[in-house]
């Protein structure tokens, strides 16, 4: 049993055969040198060679069997003949440079795996010694183990012809699908992510992409929630990608009484008092079973904290692949430090979530809350961490008087302000309509 366990952790002949790929071939060298470092490897004197190896490379010297033969004397390395053998069989087990991909990446996959068996192993033994409190045990792990996801993907080193690479096949992925697109719907840019629910935001963002965070801005009573909903609609009914919405202010009744106003565009309040027409219960009972059949899922929890997102995330990942996730809203999670400013708390809520989106492949949205004037507490950590920031602030009768742009749409009460994109173009202003008697938000149409 424990020599397959040992088999299962260690592959010294992939040590080897990445070694003898970097004696003998400059590709392997560089792919090597760029993407494994020498905890990787499991076998102590491999770690000692590909150490070597790269003190050599870095003094431009061909890192050939005698150049380690006379490096390792100046060192006082390699000793006995078992070390020389191990590394003569090295030397003479020659691998092609193109092959060097396969060999790193078994190398680095059981460097991964001995990592998290220690990891296992630790949090085994805490809890024999039964010292900590159940929730305080769990969220430590799930804090390492995000760590220990976060530095395996930090650990991917681009090249420059990787680099190019990508960036050409990218840009060519998007000229075809532009093309195909366009012919088919002109004027609206072909989607990159989850659509926004708005086609003007669309065409600016090109929608939320994976390991996007998106911040939305609103007062209290214009809309944060209503438009979390919104592009929940578009995500979960229109292009039926699941999505998970963490709720800290509602209840279960009323978030399923605000989906029953938007997908009946029956008003709100008559859903609320029961007063509806036999037509509108019709229409309220066809709209949720589109709700039925999307991929919405709803989790109130109104004691929310940064680990526990990261805790429910992981699992909404892990059984239903969400694609997006949105946090109503930030203002209502706990402190994680009592003595912290709002402004701290802020930012270490937004630190978290971007780290989250990036770590589960997945977009971010968070909503805040906007000042009476207009301006967000902590607003420049914020938007230093966030790829999308999001304002929605009303349009007064006056402001439309004295504004020619504002005039050109019939129905504007309201516009969303693109403070920054990661991604494009930020200083914008998109006009939309919001109906709150129905919770409806849409693009404001044109005189």
């Amino acid at each position: 049993m424990q020599k397959v366990q040992e088999e299962i952790l260690v592959d010294l002949e992939s040590e080897r055969r990445v070694l003898s790929g970097m004696l003998n071939s400059e590709e392997a060298r560089i792919e090597a040198y760029d993407s494994i470092k020498e905890e990787d490897f499991y076998h102590p004197l491999h770690r000692t060679v590909f150490s070597l190896i790269c003190q050599l490379y870095k003094r431009d010297v061909k890192p050939t069997f005698a150049e380690l033969l006379k490096e390792s004397q100046n060192l006082n390395l390699f000793r006995n003949q078992q070390d020389i053998s191990e590394l003569a069989y090295i030397a003479e087990h020659f691998i092609e440079g193109e092959n060097i991909t396969y060999w790193l990446g078994r190398v680095k996959d059981r460097s991964r795996l001995r990592k998290f068996e220690s990891f296992l192993r630790r949090y085994h033994q805490k809890i024999r010694e039964n010292q900590q409190s159940v929730p305080e045990l769990l969220m430590e792990a799930e804090e390492e183990l995000t760590n220990l996801t976060a530095l395996e993907n930090d650990e991917q080193v681009d090249t420059p012809a990787g680099l190019a690479s990508l960036g050409y096949e990218e840009v060519e992925r998007r000229y075809l699908r532009f093309k195909e697109i366009n012919e088919l719907n002109k004027g609206i840019l072909p989607l990159d992510g989850l659509p926004t629910g708005f086609d003007s935001l669309n065409n600016v963002t090109l929608g939320y992409k994976p390991g996007d965070l998106i911040i939305l801005g609103a007062q209290t009573g214009h809309g944060k929630t209503a438009f979390a909903l919104h592009t929940a609609k578009a995500v979960t009914i229109e292009h039926k990608e699941n999505l998970l919405y963490l709720n800290t202010e509602m209840s279960r009744v009323q978030i399923a009484l605000r989906w029953g106003s938007i997908l009946s565009q029956v008003e709100h309040e008559k859903l609320r008092s029961g007063d509806l027409t036999s037509g509108e219960f019709s229409k309220v009972l066809q709209g949720y079973s589109h709700l039925s059949s999307s991929g919405f899922y709803s989790y109130p929890c109104p004691n929310l904290t940064p680990d526990k997102i990261i805790s429910i995330a992981r699992k909404f990942r892990a059984q239903y692949n969400i694609k997006m996730l949105i946090l109503d809203y930030v203002g209502r999670m706990e402190k994680m430090t009592a003595n912290y400013a709002e402004w701290q708390i802020l930012e270490q809520i937004v630190k978290t979530q971007k780290m989250l989106a990036q770590n589960l492949g997945i977009a971010v949205m968070c909503l805040v809350q906007l000042n009476e004037d207009g301006t967000l507490q902590g607003a420049r950590r914020m938007k230093n961490e966030c790829d999308l920031m999001l304002k929605m602030v009303p349009v007064t009768n006056e402001e439309i008087e004295q504004n020619e742009k504002l005039r050109k749409f019939r129905d504007v009460n309201y516009r969303l302000i693109v403070d920054k994109n990661r991604d494009g173009k930020s200083g914008i202003d998109i006009m939309i309509h919001f109906d709150k008697t129905r919770q409806i938000l849409r693009d404001a149409k044109l005189v």
